[in-house]
This record gives structure tokens, C-alpha cells and sequence, in this order.
């Protein structure tokens, strides 16, 4: 194991947040959102790389990614790191992604969350979704706010996920973490058993298909406080993604059930920070009104926008809203926020005279 787990402590010591194997490459390292290859690192063909992940891989894992060409799970180095890992076959032969999951968890304050977002750990019940691209950091920021119930309430949180990430002690809480394909024979198998389970906190590691969405929303209505991650980008999309998961003649009651479960959607971006020596997170946040309950049930998603800027006083905002404060307080260069930006207009004045 000595050559793998010296890549992951170099993955861990610079800073990285995700080392690329793939034959017929050198390794590559993901560091503040760029891929760049890892100095003094040769060129490794397939039999290099196939021994490098060998060493970490037990016999039984490794007989399934030579005969299904994909392998997910997690692996941990004690006192360094967990690591989302991902195996896969590429032209050029195999090929792997670590992606750090570091072993302390950072707290809301660590991340430097807005407060409305510490609201959501302090719920008894409902559906909070927290949504963003790949590597946007929703793992981190729900992890986030698990720990703050952690640290808040005496309660029974089941997790389940596609590996198990973040591991939480047991503080107030007790934890009940479920892996798919180890502990669980899917996502819809667990959720339906949590609610047998007395579980007052769900977190589901991606709501992938109809029968995860619906059973979420059914555990929500249950009286559980449910969270979920969804790969969309705004609270307008998130919530159409949810009801499209459902058949054209379930979609009415979707919307009806969303309606009165859904409590708030946390939509994410990572951008490099303005000194270039980081990352920090931008959100946009949607949290229950009685009017949003109103839009959701009538399918009038393009009012969600007049909701969140009405409700800025609850600690609502859009995208572009956070990416202006970001941009106002330095803290992200004005042509990083213009590149992601809706409304890109808002953005032009901050740029530098040609």
C-alpha cells in the first residue's frame, strides 16, 4: 500500500481535493478547482495503475471492477483522510478518482455560512434539499449542518449513502450510517426501513429517481426532517426536478406533497477567491413561506424569484445576490461571478476599464 497512500498523503499535504489516475497519464491533482499534473510524476500505463489500485482493493472488489469495469467506495487512512473513490476503464485502460473527504468536519461557522442556512438544522420536520454541480461542496455544507444538530439535539440520524462520506461521532446524537451496496441494497430499501427505524433525521446522499423523491417526501410528511442533495442548479429547477421525477398523472399530488413538505433549497457554487489562494462557497436560499406552499402547488415556478427577494429579510437570496456580496467584499474576482452569474449585467460595472 506504501506507493497509493503516499499519493493520498501528497493529495492531502498540497492542498488537493482529488487525484486523477489514468493510464497512458501522469497523476494528476485537482488544487483550488484546477487540474494540474503532480511535479516529479512519470507517466503510468494500465499495469502501473491496475497495481497501485490493487493494494487498497480487497479481492472480492476487485474480481467486480474487472467484470463490471466501474467500482464506487470509500477509503480511509487513519489520522489523514477518507476518500470517495471511484474506478473506472478508459481507452487507454484503467483509470481512478480519490476525491478527499477530510476526517474533522468543519462547522458552520468553519465554512462561514449564512445564518438562514443554521436555520434548517433546527427544524423538527420537512424536506431540505441542497443542490449544486459536482464538486460544489454539497457534501461539505450537509455535513455542516448535520454536526450543528449533532452538537444540538439528542436525536436518531440515519444516513444513507453511495459510499458513506463524512463518519460523525456520536455527540448528542446517534448516528446510523448506511451504505448502499454494503448495508442497503439501494436508496428507496433504506428510506423505506428508516421510516420503521425512528429516525428523526434522513440525510440521502443523492435523490436519484422517482422512488427516492418519493419516499423522501413521504418521510418528510411522516414528521422526519429529511435532507437530500439533487445535481441542479436553482430553487426553480430543483423544484421541477422533483416533481418531473413522477409520472405526468402522480405530478399533481407531488406538487401537493412538496407543497406542504419542502422546507428550504440550498443551491451551491464553488469559486476560487480573489487572492487565488482558495475556494468559497456562493448560495442561493429559498426557505418556506406560506406563499411559496401556493406557487408550488399552482406549478408557478418563475414566482419563486419575486419569493426569495421579498424574503431577504428571513435571509433569502439569489444567486446572483450572493455572488454581488462576494464580489463587494473582494472576496471573488468580478469576472468569476460574471462567468457565473444569471443576470450578467450586474456584474459588467465591477470589471476593470479596457
Amino acid at each position: 500500500m506504501e506507493q497509493m497512500h503516499a499519493l493520498l498523503h501528497r493529495l492531502r499535504d498540497d492542498g488537493g481535493s482529488d487525484l486523477h489516475l489514468a493510464a497512458g497519464q501522469p497523476p494528476r491533482m485537482r488544487r483550488k478547482g484546477a487540474l494540474e499534473p503532480i511535479d516529479g510524476m512519470a507517466t503510468l500505463d494500465d499495469g502501473a495503475i491496475r497495481e497501485l489500485l490493487h493494494e487498497i482493493t480487497d479481492d472480492e472488489a476487485w474480481r467486480s471492477y474487472e467484470s463490471g469495469h466501474d467500482l464506487d467506495f470509500a477509503y480511509g487512512i487513519p489520522g489523514v483522510a477518507r476518500f470517495r473513490v471511484n474506478f473506472f476503464v478508459q481507452e487507454n485502460g484503467c483509470g481512478a478518482v480519490f476525491r478527499i473527504i477530510p476526517e474533522a468536519i468543519q462547522t458552520l461557522d468553519d465554512l462561514d455560512m449564512p445564518k438562514a442556512i443554521r436555520s434548517f438544522a433546527h427544524l423538527d420536520r420537512g424536506l431540505v434539499l441542497v443542490t449544486g454541480p459536482t464538486g460544489s461542496g454539497k457534501s461539505t455544507t450537509l455535513a455542516a449542518i448535520i454536526n450543528e444538530i449533532n452538537e444540538s439535539y439528542a436525536k436518531h440520524i440515519v444516513t444513507i449513502e453511495d459510499p458513506v462520506e463524512f463518519v460523525h461521532p456520536h455527540k448528542r446524537c446517534l448516528f446510523s450510517h448506511r451504505e448502499v451496496g454494503l448495508h442497503t441494497k439501494g436508496f428507496g430499501p433504506a428510506l423505506r426501513a428508516a421510516l420503521r427505524e425512528d429516525a428523526d433525521v434522513v440525510l440521502v446522499g443523492e435523490m436519484r429517481d422517482y422512488e427516492t423523491i418519493s419516499l423522501a417526501l413521504t418521510a418528510a410528511e411522516m414528521g422526519a426532517l429529511v435532507f437530500g442533495t439533487l445535481h441542479t442548479s436553482g430553487a426553480a429547477k430543483t423544484i421541477d426536478r422533483v416533481v418531473d421525477a413522477f409520472p405526468a398523472d402522480e405530478q399533481p399530488q407531488a406538487r401537493l406533497s412538496l407543497s406542504e413538505s419542502l422546507a428550504g433549497v440550498v443551491s451551491q457554487l464553488l469559486l476560487k477567491t480573489a487572492d487565488g489562494k482558495g475556494r468559497c462557497a456562493a448560495n442561493e436560499i429559498l426557505i418556506r413561506t406560506s406563499g411559496l406552499a401556493n406557487v408550488i402547488r399552482e406549478g408557478n415556478t418563475p414566482m419563486l424569484l419575486n419569493i426569495i427577494q421579498s424574503g431577504k429579510a428571513q435571509g433569502m437570496q439569489t444567486m446572483d445576490d450572493a455572488l454581488l456580496q462576494l464580489v463587494q467584499a473582494g472576496r471573488v474576482a468580478p469576472e468569476d461571478a460574471y462567468r457565473k452569474a444569471t443576470d450578467k449585467a450586474r456584474f459588467e460595472r465591477f470589471a476593470p476599464a479596457e
